[in-house]
């Protein structure tokens, strides 16, 4: 399993031979310039909610991939509107893809749509596949149902969203680590705007202090598990 780092909350995710791309916001993210939307490959996009800076490229991804948007049912019904492919879930319900299961799991946020719109209740997944195993949080804050998820998957990754003010802080992520029973977590959902600007070296060390590893990624560099 090969996850690249888009900026922001957006992964590339290679397994089981498919390419899946999450929360896709790249064009509007200054910091992600380097990365050229054309060129992304995508068998599925998945997404975690419906704000802006998660779905703005899902439309030209879509266009150009094909892909089968995989969300709750409130945002999979409205992109099966716009007449894209999509597959409706929602939370605590999993399915078995050709890359391997997802579940979509609890997070605590909200969820529109730039337009106004519903998007439905925002999730997180997690993602067994090659015999490797990741949850990815989605925006939200500490939550007790993380305490679920070790219950029935082990992690060999949590990404985590660490940035404060929309989402959990670094103390809260280190706590979530603990939940979840993953010390290997790559962060994301930081730097992009000013609200969730953090100290890198900081951050490093609370996590490193708890025995955990945090990776802050390059945008546009990958970790193979």
């Amino acid at each position: 399993m090969k996850i690249t780092y888009y900026g922001h909350a957006s992964l590339g995710i290679e397994v089981g031979g498919k390419y899946i791309i999450v929360d896709p916001f790249i064009t509007g993210n200054p910091q992600a310039a380097s990365i050229n939307l054309s060129t992304i490959k995508a068998d599925y996009i998945l997404l975690t909610h419906a704000h802006p800076d998660h779905v703005l490229d899902v439309d030209a991804i879509a266009k150009n991939t094909n892909a089968v948007i995989v969300s709750n049912a409130e945002i999979a019904s409205y992109y099966a509107k716009k007449g894209f492919n999509s597959h409706p879930m929602n939370h605590g319900g999993s399915w078995k893809f050709d890359f391997g299961k997802v579940k979509y799991v609890n997070a605590i946020h909200s969820s529109s749509f730039p337009d106004g719109s519903y998007g439905g209740n925002p999730g997180g997944f997690v993602i067994e596949g090659e015999h490797k195993n990741i949850y990815i949080a989605g925006d939200t804050a500490l939550t007790y149902d993380m305490k679920l998820i070790p219950l029935r998957t082990k992690l060999d990754l949590a990404i985590l969203p660490i940035g404060d003010n929309f989402t959990m802080d670094i103390e809260d992520a280190i706590i979530a680590s603990d939940f979840v029973e993953c010390d290997k977590v790559l962060g994301y959902h930081y730097d992009t705007f000013g609200y969730i600007e953090i100290n890198h070296e900081e951050a490093i060390r609370k996590f490193f202090d708890k025995g955990k590893d945090l990776m802050l990624l390059p945008i546009g560099d990958s970790i193979e598990l």
